[in-house]
């Protein structure tokens, strides 16, 4: 598995999934768009942390930088 996603993707990944977490735990989000966006939340999080998105392989998508 090589990594596809350069720092600053990663790093809005991983924030987004940060804003998302604190709707959800201050109440804001509820019911089903909570747990959906919770999931999405959790694979953001996942995908930011092994810096690999396997939806980017099919589209040949790699937003990080060649050395």
């Amino acid at each position: 598995m090589q990594t596809n996603m350069g720092l600053i993707d990663r790093i809005i990944r991983i924030v987004l999934a940060l804003v998302v977490g604190v709707l959800i735990l201050t109440g804001q989000l509820s019911g089903l768009a909570a747990i959906i966006l919770g999931i999405l939340a959790v694979v953001f999080v996942l995908t930011g942390v092994i810096a690999f998105c396997p939806l980017y392989v099919p589209f040949g998508i790699s937003t990080k930088k060649k050395a």
